[in-house]
């Protein structure tokens, strides 16, 4: 059996294992199909990330330079798997044998993890909407920390699995107007079928133009989600005065193309930053907490209030490390990468 390893930056490989013995609060799963996170799990991959020569410090909340080798590598690949139920330790109760599955797995044929770690398959669901699940929490927050209502205009930046989401789901919010931006046409025009009401373009001045179509006054709330400080500071342009950005994605590298000493420095912005849901707790918690995210998430796709058509690229796992070297090359290539073993 094989899995897919990043031995250092930008190199995957497929290397074998074996499975050790079942624990009696452990689950067996046969893998059906795996889906990537395109955005930080990338980052990750290219080690393009903090992480390579720096730790997290939970007690200071800052990340402390390293002074040993990087720890990031090896570097498991993928994000969300579905599976079968192949064998159970002794003392579960909750799931059975035969029972598909997902929870946080990487690309591996086979896993045996704590019952804890996996979900059952929710009722009503298509496999590519539980493997849309992850961009779908985040998309869920990016709209909630926007803090907007019944009438308000909305931008959003980048048009991945996650924008797209956040284009819906702004409307579901009741956002009366929405600009959807990135450099891809077929991404724009999935935007524009997800309920844009305006689709641009990178090659113009997206900041100006997006005054232009607000009656000068531009956006309520801009949502960037493509990692890109270029696109950061065209959201900053595009927002109104005492308007609000939330920056979802992982930025990485030098702030190009990011000026904070022009529009930012004058017109009185909100920014609100790192949208995870790891990071509890939340600013409307206790009533919102990471259960409820993912609760409301499913109930969304259950109710068919959100569309994931033509968000998955799927290869079989014997061509996965052929994906891997076009992710490297071209990471805007899909939207979504899924992995049928």
């Amino acid at each position: 059996m094989k899995e897919l390893i990043a031995l250092e930056p930008g190199r995957a490989v497929l290397i074998d294992y074996e499975e050790g013995e079942l624990k009696s609060n452990e689950i067996r799963i046969k893998s059906e199909i795996s889906a990537e996170k395109h955005g930080t799990h990338l980052s990750f991959f290219l080690g393009k990330v903090p992480n390579v020569d720096k730790n997290w410090d939970n007690e200071l909340e800052l990340f402390i330079p390293r002074k040993t080798d990087s720890s990031l590598f090896p570097f498991h690949l993928g994000n969300i798997t579905i599976g079968r139920i192949v064998e159970i330790g002794k003392d579960i109760e909750e799931f059975r044998v035969g029972d598909r599955v997902w929870g946080y797995l990487p690309i591996r044929e086979t896993h045996t993890v704590d019952a804890s770690r996996i979900n059952l398959i929710p009722k009503g669901l298509t496999d590519e909407e539980v493997l849309c699940i992850d961009p779908a929490t985040v998309a869920l927050m990016s709209v909630r920390e926007g803090r907007f209502s019944l009438g308000d205009r909305v931008a959003v930046f980048g048009l991945g699995a996650i924008g797209l989401l956040t284009v819906q789901m702004a409307r579901l919010n009741g956002a009366t107007f929405i600009i959807a931006i990135d450099p891809i046409e077929e991404r724009r025009n999935l935007a524009k079928d997800f309920g844009a009401d305006l689709i641009l373009g990178t090659d113009i001045d997206v900041g100006l133009e997006i005054k232009l179509a607000t009656n000068k006054k531009g956006v309520d709330v801009s949502i960037e989600t493509s990692g890109s400080y270029r696109a950061l500071h065209q959201a900053i342009r595009g927002t109104r005065y005492g308007g609000t950005i939330v920056t979802t994605s992982l930025y990485h590298g030098e702030s190009l193309g990011l000026n904070l000493g022009e529009e930012w420095h004058i017109n009185r912005h909100t920014m609100v930053s790192g949208i995870r849901v790891e990071s509890e707790p939340y600013r409307d918690f206790p009533r919102w907490d990471k259960k409820r995210i993912y609760e409301t998430v499913i109930e969304l796709f259950k109710g068919k209030l959100l569309s994931v058509e033509g968000f998955l690229h799927i290869v079989p796992f014997e061509e996965v490390l052929s994906a891997y070297e076009t992710l490297k090359n071209n990471p805007n290539k899909w939207i979504k990468l899924g992995v049928r073993y």
